[in-house]
């Protein structure tokens, strides 16, 4: 780091400790030329609304060429714009119109693998002996014809398939049209760098680094063992998905990417106040792994992980074990709590489930859940629609798009669920989405009442609430800067400390349906915090929090 930067240069560079992201799927953002797929226009349309939540960046899943296997995921051209979302100039005035609003633009990049239709693959298929054989991970059948080992893909079969031209398998963790990268070959490292360069040239102000621990691969080949009957799946793992059957301790996670990231960072080092989210998927501990990626300031910026995805009951004990482990591991590392993304349920359906919830505290809940995320330590990511409180989509099969849900069902349904289009007119065809006859995705009828419209003009909607939330937490230094405490409070009230030198905060959050009462004696100068909308009862150092309620407080003097 330049030693010569003032300390408000390095806090403005620093802006992705303590970020608030907002993820866009552009495929169901919104649809600018009516052909039933959102698109970069669409984007550039709706930013005033992104803008209005008052958060730092927008994170936008990949809009790359691409024959849409995985819906951008294969990416054939890692510099062009895939023609259904626009065109270079599109994603340029966007880049401009973004940062005229303050906004930050990170773009997903897909570095483990390509899009079989990539013209690197292409060459590297084509003979042994060519400029890019070694680009990918090729590997002889053996003996008897079969893979090189017993490592399977995520989306289902083995993780190898075999090409006739070369008479040799490849590896592809993913869909057999997205071949795995091999970045154990310098020049491919080069390659992908060049092209980090080329979107950080242009202005983008990071990336978000898909499958960051799929990378690497175990050299030797070995097999991965069975699973042992007794012992848990990973965090967000779907119990019946088959890749979990084993222990996937050779195909990804490998300890070399350390190194690897170091070089990543170095490249992002030539452009100042640049970042970079890491997914960590899959792996058996994948908040530890989170931690290990972003410990220090020569290894990655920021990372998520599936922690906060787990289809589990949202509880006392559990929460405070994950954010005591957090503390514990991250030290200076930054976590993103990011309770939902485009892989998994809606936030919404995950957790309520295990509530108990009714009509009447169901608003409570969502605002509990929106006023919890953005008040623990690290940036937070909230993926579109789950301001509006949109529950997961039951896509019926015929319907269904998602490669990953269409060969794993009926045991596995997929992502379409989460993906379904933006809500934006309760009253206008496919809620305003499209002009479209049909959408890509259907539109569910029970979506339509939360429309952006209809909760715009209530003011205690939840997206107005999370409007007001991260407006108060922009003007909070605890929750931009401040360190993190858990408080020794009973079960269910989850309690924490943030505190920085200009302020001490007392975050409280009430678990249950049940109004409860707390003594706040050991903080006799504690006054309520300016976030006016959660309502709370005061007797003298008591405070009396309602069900699913949350108390903001600050400590004077």
């Amino acid at each position: 780091m330049n030693l010569s930067l003032t300390s408000k240069q390095s806090q403005a560079q620093d802006w992705w400790r303590s970020a608030a992201i907002y993820q866009v799927y552009p495929r169901s953002f919104f649809d600018s030329n009516g052909d039933g797929i959102g698109d970069l226009p669409g984007i550039i349309q709706k930013l005033d609304y992104i803008a209005q939540l008052e958060v730092d960046a927008v994170w936008i899943s990949p809009f790359f060429k691409s024959p849409m296997k995985d819906f951008g995921y294969d990416i054939s051209d890692y510099r062009a714009i895939e023609p259904m979302f626009g065109t270079m100039e599109d994603f340029q005035l966007l880049l401009k119109e973004a940062h005229h609003r303050n906004l930050k633009i990170l773009i997903d990049q897909v570095w483990n693998h390509t899009s079989d239709q990539h013209s690197w693959f292409l060459e590297s298929r084509s003979s042994r002996d060519n400029a890019k054989a070694d680009w990918y991970v090729w590997e002889d059948a053996k003996p008897d014809g079969s893979p090189p080992n017993n490592w399977r893909a995520t989306f289902g079969g083995s993780a190898w398939e075999w090409d006739e031209t070369r008479q040799q398998y490849y590896l592809h963790s993913f869909l057999v049209s997205q071949p795995d990268l091999n970045w154990y070959n310098p020049e491919v490292k080069e390659a992908i760098f060049d092209v980090a360069r080329f979107w950080l040239d242009m202005g983008v102000d990071g990336f978000r680094l898909d499958v960051v621990n799929f990378y690497l691969h175990d050299r030797q080949l070995r097999d991965n063992p069975p699973r042992p009957p007794e012992m848990k799946r990973p965090a967000g793992a779907d119990p019946k998905d088959p890749f979990f059957d084993f222990l996937n301790l050779h195909n990804f996670c490998q300890p070399e990417i350390i190194d690897l990231l170091k070089s990543i960072r170095q490249v992002m080092d030539e452009y100042p106040g640049t970042t970079t989210l890491a997914e960590i998927s899959s792996a058996e501990d994948p908040l530890l792994l989170a931690s290990e990626y972003v410990s220090g300031e020569d290894r990655l910026h920021m990372a998520y992980n599936s922690e906060l995805m787990k289809d589990e009951p949202f509880s006392y004990a559990r929460l405070r074990e994950m954010i005591q482990r957090i503390e514990t591991h991250f030290k200076d590392g930054v976590i993103c709590w990011t309770a939902g993304t485009h892989d998994f349920p809606r936030l919404k359906s995950r957790w309520q489930k295990h509530q108990e919830i009714d009509h009447f505290t169901e608003e409570a809940f969502e605002h509990l859940l929106a006023a919890l995320i953005l008040a623990l330590k690290g940036s937070c990511c909230i993926y579109q629609g789950d301001e509006l409180g949109l529950t997961q989509a039951d896509i019926p099969y015929e319907k269904m798009q998602d490669p990953y849900g269409l060969q794993g069902y009926p045991n596995i349904l997929g992502r379409d669920g989460c993906r379904t289009p933006m809500p934006w007119d309760p009253s206008a065809h496919n809620a305003g989405f499209t002009t479209a006859k049909e959408p890509w995705l259907p539109v569910p009828s029970e979506h339509c009442p939360m429309a952006v419209d209809s909760q715009e003009k209530e003011s205690m909607s939840l997206l107005n609430k999370y409007r007001r939330l991260f407006s108060w937490r922009n003007r909070q230094p605890a929750l931009n800067k401040g360190d993190l405490t858990l408080l020794d409070t009973p079960e269910p009230l989850l309690g924490f400390a943030r505190k920085c030198d200009e302020q001490h905060l007392i975050c409280l959050f009430n678990l249950s349906p049940v109004a409860l009462r707390h003594d706040l004696s050991n903080y006799p100068n504690c006054q309520e915090s300016d976030e006016s909308d959660f309502t709370n009862r005061r007797y003298d150092h008591t405070i009396e929090i309602p069900g699913y309620g949350v108390f903001f407080g600050n400590c004077l003097g």
